[in-house]
């Protein structure tokens, strides 16, 4: 069923435009995991530490290093199977929320509030702008479709008056 709503129509497809970019960037986030399935890993790991110019003797490129090497075929299938379903649930809100579908709305209010406790958590053991930044982001998008959804409740009371 669709919202109805003609004023939030803009600002549903910025946020469905949001959601797509998020779903596209894991999609080819999950197609590169793919890549190192049957590759030397560790061999990839060094190369990738000599590329960011760090001492691959140091503790934290070591450590990296370390688990490349015990990262098997089926845990980057896995991995990227799970990226796969991320961006399929992502793009489907995107084209419901693209086209104002309410089940799209009730969805993306869901799927948003439920990073806000651990977003909360995040800012409050330690207060850096890129933590607050996205708890900011994320508090204003499910603020703005938790009152698009109260709006369409409303127009729909009124509508059966």
């Amino acid at each position: 069923m669709k919202s109805g709503k003609s004023g939030s129509g803009n600002g549903l497809r910025l946020v469905a435009t949001f959601e797509a970019l998020k779903g596209i960037l894991v999609l080819a986030a999950g197609c590169g995991v793919l890549t190192l399935a049957h590759r030397n890993l560790h061999q990839a790991a060094v190369q990738l530490v000599k590329v960011l110019h760090f001492n691959p003797a140091q503790h934290y490129p070591n450590i990296f290093i370390d688990a490349a090497d015990r990262v098997t075929d089926l845990q980057l299938w896995m991995l990227a199977l799970s990226a796969l379903l991320y961006a399929v649930i992502r793009i489907a809100e995107a084209y419901g929320l693209w086209t104002q579908q309410q089940w799209a709305e009730w969805f993306a209010v869901l799927s948003g509030a439920i990073y806000l406790p651990v977003e909360l958590y995040e800012v409050s053991r330690e207060l850096a702008w890129p933590r607050v930044t996205v708890l900011v982001v994320n508090l204003g998008i499910v603020a703005y479709l938790a009152s698009v959804l109260s709006r369409s409740k409303r127009a729909r009371k009124s509508s059966r008056k």
